[in-house]
């Protein structure tokens, strides 16, 4: 007797826990947003490889959604969230680097000029 009402108690919990999950519009929407930012500073799918991984899953997030898979849709999005953020630090921070380099370029030739005018 004891049993029937341990399995009924388990089997409320799992329907209880498959009901916790609401659908991740939010995090889906931040999503979106790192994506189109990262695209906006010039990565891009072909040259930054977390970009194409930022899409990827992210259009699987969007499958999760349809489906009504809450938690994978949340966790996906997560993921091409971090992903896409990354794209776009690894495309400024070369930016960056470019730009150091042609300062440090400038800074040698008016070194130079100056050595040369002395």
């Amino acid at each position: 007797m004891s049993i029937r009402p341990l399995f009924a108690a388990m089997a409320v919990l799992a329907l209880a826990g498959c009901a916790t999950d609401p659908a991740p519009v939010e995090q889906m929407r931040l999503t979106e947003q790192a994506i189109i930012q990262a695209k906006a500073v010039g990565a891009t799918a072909d040259e930054v490889p977390e970009m194409k991984l930022a899409e990827t899953k992210y259009n699987r997030a969007k499958g999760n959604m349809a489906d009504e898979s809450y938690r994978n849709a949340r966790m996906r999005s997560e993921q091409a969230e971090l992903d896409a953020r990354l794209a776009e630090a690894k495309v400024l921070t070369q930016k960056s680097e470019e730009q150091l380099n042609e300062l440090n370029t400038r800074i040698v030739r008016l070194r130079k000029q100056l050595g040369d005018a002395q």
